[in-house]
């Protein structure tokens, strides 16, 4: 049986001093070129970053139009992988559609 003396106090607590930080996001884009097919930038952005065919359209005129078009915001793993996923994709097509990451 356990014993419990009132006149000892234990006394618990943690310090944490330094903040919790969300990890720096990266933005993900695709460059224009002159021979990657539109069809193509629209796969590639419904089967790569899950988006629907409304959006993927829109960015793919972004893309077409602007020069750039912007994909999605992750964390630095996941846009590495992205991007290296659409220019495995590209090259295995036979296309030179560059994707590149900056930072937010």
């Amino acid at each position: 049986m356990s014993q419990h003396d009132p006149q000892v106090e234990e006394i618990t607590g943690s310090q944490t001093d330094s903040e919790v930080k969300e990890p720096p996001m990266f933005k993900v884009l695709l460059l224009n070129d002159d021979y990657t097919t539109m069809e193509f930038v629209v796969e590639v952005l419904m089967h790569v970053f899950h988006k629907a065919l409304e959006e993927a359209t829109r960015i793919m005129l972004n893309v077409h139009r602007r020069g750039v078009g912007v994909c999605g915001v992750y964390p630095y793993e996941i846009a590495q992988t992205k991007v290296e996923t659409v220019e495995t994709l590209a090259r295995e097509n036979g296309f030179p559609l560059k994707c590149t990451m900056e930072r937010e």
